[in-house]
């Protein structure tokens, strides 16, 4: 299959072109590079520089590369961003897509895979989360992802869009040979922000928070291996070849781990003590978040191959040891 990545030299997306390669089918990138890297991307992939908004360049494209699915990986992702630049996020994470999908179904490409988050749930009332809890976010990301999936309710019914949403826990990891890995500026996630601490690339890591009602006081969050994520978006597939299909799944491992835990096994793999201080907590942030991720096991087929922290973190050690510089040459 001929499948468009936007967003495909971003962290998740770069991992979902490498499976898609991989599982048999033609991945083609189109990412504006504001995050992304070049690099991440091989160089026999056909890439194109756009902007989802250049609505006749991503039109040329469904059109030239044969386009029949289209994965979406190109949003802003920073909470706390998105608190005090909302508009900044409205524009990439709903009108961009937007102006995507009008291309799509004018070009009669009507298979879609968004990537959502666990984010839209806001903060649940029980765990582990199911697809079935309500949502009801708390910042302008979690809505952003919301009010894309009800734009694409209401284009399965009108125009015969077939969908899966995926809502992601913590997207964790590395590539298994090293090959590409996490490169934010700036870095927000722990693995990574506790591995440059444990190499004396960052100082010591803030822990947000010691008197959560937690076994050690610290979060407790889902971590999710990358290059699991990314088969899962590939499992489903053969689930939209009806018009107008409808799907959601949650993509997580199921188990809780917490940030100190987080901390041991970063300092386990690395064989270098992880700095630390406690700050206090931050805004919004639920003492637990932890999918149930059954749904897309049972109906997808989809099997977690990182399913403890420690089998992550080593991936995610590999790249960062031997490309301390991110895609930096």
């Amino acid at each position: 299959m001929n499948v468009l990545v936007v967003g495909g030299a971003g962290y998740i997306g770069s991992h979902c072109v490498r499976q898609l390669t991989a599982a048999g089918h033609r991945p083609v990138v189109a990412d504006n590079l504001v995050f992304g890297h070049r690099a991440a991307v091989a160089e026999d992939v056909p890439f194109y520089s756009v902007n989802l908004g250049n609505e006749s360049e991503i039109g040329k494209i469904l059109r030239k590369e044969k386009i029949e699915l289209v994965m979406h990986f190109a949003a802003y992702a920073y909470v706390g961003e998105s608190v005090t630049d909302p508009l900044k996020y409205y524009f990439n994470n709903v009108a961009a897509p937007l102006h995507l999908l009008r291309c799509m179904i004018g070009s009669g490409v009507k298979k879609f895979v968004f990537s959502s988050s666990c984010a839209t749930y806001g903060i649940p009332a029980t765990m582990p989360i199911t697809e079935a809890d309500p949502q009801s976010p708390i910042n302008p990301y979690g809505q952003t992802k919301l009010d894309v999936e009800n734009a694409l309710k209401a284009f399965a019914v009108a125009y015969g869009l077939s969908f899966a949403a995926f809502r992601y826990f913590n997207a964790a990891g590395a590539a298994e040979d090293g090959g590409i890995g996490e490169d934010h500026t700036p870095e927000t996630h722990l693995i990574p922000l506790a591995i440059d601490a444990a190499a004396g690339r960052r100082p010591p890591l803030q822990v947000f928070g010691n008197d959560y009602p937690t076994p050690d006081g610290t979060c407790l969050r889902d971590y999710v291996h990358v290059d699991d994520l990314s088969r899962a978006h590939i499992a489903v597939f053969e689930k939209l070849t009806t018009p107008g299909t409808q799907l959601f799944y949650n993509l997580g491992t199921g188990t809780p781990t917490s940030v100190l835990e987080v901390i041991r096994a970063v300092e386990k793999i690395t064989g270098k003590p992880v700095p630390h201080a406690f700050a206090p907590r931050r805004a919004g942030d639920p003492p637990a978040l932890y999918a149930d991720s059954s749904k897309a096991q049972r109906e997808l087929g989809w099997t977690i191959q990182f399913p403890d922290i420690e089998s992550i973190v080593a991936t995610a050690w590999k790249w960062h040891e031997s490309r301390p510089g991110g895609f930096k040459p």
